[in-house]
């Protein structure tokens, strides 16, 4: 059973930046195995959703329209670590940032096919 674990979230002015961190322990370390990861966010009172997500190779991203050219995920198998560097921040992007995966070739691009989640951490951008 694959544990993620998340850090760098925390408080920051419109137009600032920061970056996420996850790292991943336990689990199946056979290189059959393939792990995409993806980030996922939940704002108060709104529905969780996809933000940006990564092949096992990094070679393929996905990323929301919201936060495309602004955001960055990349992942270092060797540290077992995915990151999201996030730039150009807005009020809106506040929320609770989870990170997620899955065993799979493909990368899931919705919340509900992910399988394993991080306790998740706070991103509040003031204006």
């Amino acid at each position: 059973q694959v544990q993620l674990v998340e850090s760098g979230g925390g408080f920051v002015q419109a137009g600032g930046s920061l970056r996420l961190s996850c790292t991943a322990s336990g689990g199946n370390s056979r290189r059959t195995d393939t792990i995409v990861m993806g980030w996922l966010r939940q704002a108060p009172g709104k529905e969780r959703e996809f933000v940006a997500g990564i092949s096992w190779t990094g070679g393929v991203t996905f990323y929301a329209d919201s936060v495309k050219d602004r955001f960055t995920i990349s992942r270092d198998n060797a540290k077992n670590s995915v990151y999201l560097q996030m730039g150009s921040l807005k009020p809106e992007d506040t929320a609770v940032y989870y990170c997620a995966a899955k065993k799979a070739q493909r990368v899931p691009t919705t919340p509900h096919e992910y399988d394993t989640w991080g306790q998740g951490t706070q991103v509040t951008v003031s204006i």
